[in-house]
C-alpha cells in the first residue's frame, strides 16, 4: 500500500529500445542475417573482427535507419559518420562496437501515443545505427558460459527517449505504439522472443515540483512489455520506500527477475562509463543527399495513430473496432477494400473483427495471406443480410472459403445450404421441436420468454442451421401464444 509520504513523489522514466533490422545480410559484411541457425555458423572474418578485414556499410540498413528516424519525426543528420565504442565483453569479438556517437542518424523527434483517453508526445532524444553484439548462453549446471557470434554484426538501431514518461503504464503505451509504428515500416519483425526488439529502462523518483532528476536505476533483462511495466512499477515503489525511510539510493544497473517479480542488483554505476569513442577509421564519413532522404520520406506509410483517427471518422467506427483493425496494416487495408464494395463500415468490421479473425487464428493464418478477396468476403455478407443463408451458416461458409478458396455461392450450391424461409416447410420443424421440448414450451406460454431462444436454437440444430431464425421465432410465438 502506498503511504501519503510516498504519494508525494513523481516517477521519471526514460527508455532505450534496440531494434534489429530484417535485412538479408549483416550491417558490415555479407553474412546472412537470420535467426535460429546453429551457433557460430553465420560468421566471417569481418564480423569476427579478424586482423586485416574491412567493414563495408549495408545500404539497406542505412535506408531503414533513415526511414525509422523520419517516422519518429526526427531531424536527420545527412552527414553519416561511424565511431568505435570501446569496451571488453566476451560477446564482442573486436573489443569495440561500431556505433554512432556525435552524429546519430536522427535526433529531437517524438512518438505520439494514446495514454488513457488523451494524446501525448514522448520525445525521442536520439536514434542511431550500430552493430549488434553476440549472445552469451550461461549453462548453470556445468558452470560454463558459451558464446554465439551469429548475432554479431546484425544491423541495430537504438532509440532513446527523453525522461518524459511518468508511469509504468505510460511506458507500456509508448512501447506498444512504437512497436506498431515499426511494424508498419516493415523494417523488423519486432519479435522480443527472438531479441529483434529489446528494451532497457531508466527509472528514478523525485519530490513533486522538483525539476532535477533523482538517482536512477537502469533495468535490464526485460523480455516483454508486461515485464517492462511490472519492473518499472516495482522499482519506482522501491525508490519511494527507501526515500521515505530516509535511506540512500545508489545509482546502479538492476536485473528483472521474471519468476520472483523483483529487481536485483547487477552492478553499481556511479558514473557514466568511459567508452573512449573515436571515429571509425575504416569507414569514411559521407553525406546522404536531400533528394534521397525525401525519397525515403515519400515511401513512409500512414502512421497507425493517424489511420486510427481516419478510420473512425471516415467509416463511423468505434475506437475499439478501429483499434483492432490498425493492429495489422494488411487487415486495415482489407477492411478499406471491403468498404468500397459494401456499407456501412460497421457491418464489415463486425465480420472482420469477429468470424474472420477467429477463423484465421484457428487455421494459423495471418492477415497478410487472407485467401478470400474483398469482393468474395462482401458477397458472403450480402447473402447473410439478404437472408439467403443464416448468420450461423455464413460463419461456416467463411471457414470453408478460407480453407478452400472457393466462393460463397459455390459452397452454398455444393452443400445445399440455402436458408429455408418457407413457412409451411418450417412449421413441421417447429411442431417437432415444441413436442420434444414441452417444458420450454410451457414456460413461454406462462410468459417466460427466455425459453424462446432455446427453442429457436433447437430448430436451427434440427435444420442444420438452414432455418431463418426470425421466421422460426414468429412461428413458435404464433403457435404457443396465439393458438
Amino acid at each position: 500500500m502506498t503511504s501519503a509520504t510516498q504519494q508525494s513523489y513523481e516517477t521519471v522514466i526514460g527508455l532505450e529500445v534496440h531494434l534489429q533490422f530484417n535485412t538479408e545480410s549483416k550491417i558490415f559484411c555479407g553474412c546472412a542475417n537470420q535467426f535460429g541457425h546453429p551457433p557460430n555458423t553465420n560468421t566471417c572474418p569481418v564480423c569476427l573482427g579478424l586482423p586485416g578485414t574491412l567493414p563495408v556499410l549495408n545500404k539497406t540498413a542505412l535506408d531503414y535507419a533513415i526511414k525509422v528516424a523520419l517516422a519518429l519525426h526526427c531531424q536527420i543528420n545527412s552527414h553519416i559518420k561511424f565511431d568505435r565504442k570501446n569496451y571488453y565483453y566476451p560477446d564482442l569479438p573486436k573489443g569495440y562496437q561500431i556505433s554512432q556517437y556525435d552524429y546519430p542518424i536522427g535526433h529531437n523527434g517524438y512518438v505520439e501515443i494514446l495514454s488513457g483517453d488523451h494524446l501525448q508526445k514522448i520525445r525521442v532524444h536520439r536514434a542511431h545505427l550500430e552493430e549488434d553484439a553476440g549472445k552469451l548462453i550461461h549453462d548453470a549446471k556445468n558452470k560454463v558460459s558459451l558464446v554465439d557470434y551469429n548475432r554479431t554484426g546484425t544491423p541495430l538501431m537504438e532509440i532513446v527517449t527523453e525522461p518524459d514518461i511518468r508511469s509504468a503504464q505510460e511506458a507500456y503505451d509508448y512501447l506498444t505504439a512504437l512497436k506498431l509504428l515499426l511494424q508498419y515500416l516493415n523494417v523488423s519483425d519486432c519479435d522480443m522472443e527472438k531479441g529483434s526488439l529489446r528494451c532497457d529502462a531508466n527509472v528514478s523518483v523525485r519530490p513533486l515540483g522538483e525539476t532535477r532528476l533523482g538517482t536512477k536505476s537502469e533495468i535490464k533483462n526485460l523480455n516483454s512489455f508486461r515485464a517492462v511495466k511490472a519492473a518499472l512499477d516495482y522499482e519506482a515503489n522501491r525508490h519511494r520506500t527507501l526515500l521515505s525511510a530516509g535511506q540512500p539510493l545508489v545509482q546502479e544497473t538492476r536485473l528483472w527477475d521474471e519468476h520472483e517479480e523483483v529487481t536485483q542488483s547487477m552492478r553499481s554505476k556511479e558514473q557514466a562509463h568511459d567508452y573512449r569513442y573515436f571515429p571509425e577509421p575504416d569507414l569514411v564519413p559521407f553525406t546522404v543527399s536531400d533528394k534521397n532522404i525525401e525519397l525515403i520520406r515519400e515511401s513512409l506509410p500512414e502512421e497507425p495513430l493517424k489511420k486510427f483517427e481516419r478510420l473512425q471518422a471516415a467509416y463511423d467506427l468505434a475506437a475499439y473496432d478501429a483499434g483492432i483493425l490498425i493492429q495489422n496494416p494488411e487487415l486495415a487495408d482489407f477492411f478499406e477494400a471491403c468498404a468500397k464494395q459494401l456499407s456501412p463500415g460497421k457491418k464489415i468490421c463486425n465480420w472482420i473483427n469477429g468470424p474472420l479473425l477467429q477463423e484465421l487464428n484457428t487455421q494459423k493464418k495471418t492477415a497478410a495471406g487472407i485467401p478470400v478477396s474483398p469482393e468474395q468476403f462482401t458477397d458472403l455478407i450480402r447473402k447473410v443480410e439478404e437472408g439467403a443463408v443464416s448468420h450461423l451458416v455464413g460463419k461456416d461458409i467463411l471457414k470453408k472459403m478460407i480453407q478452400t478458396g472457393q466462393t460463397a455461392q459455390a459452397i452454398i450450391e455444393h452443400d445445399g445450404l440455402t436458408q429455408v424461409s418457407d413457412n409451411a416447410a418450417l412449421e413441421a420443424y417447429v411442431n417437432q421441436v415444441i413436442t420434444e421440448n414441452s417444458t420450454a414450451a410451457q414456460e413461454i406460454q406462462n410468459g417466460k420468454m427466455q425459453a424462446l431462444g432455446f427453442l429457436i436454437g433447437q430448430t436451427m440444430k434440427l435444420t442444420q442451421g438452414k432455418a431463418n431464425p426470425k421466421i422460426v421465432g414468429d412461428l413458435i410465438k404464433r403457435r404457443l401464444l396465439h393458438g
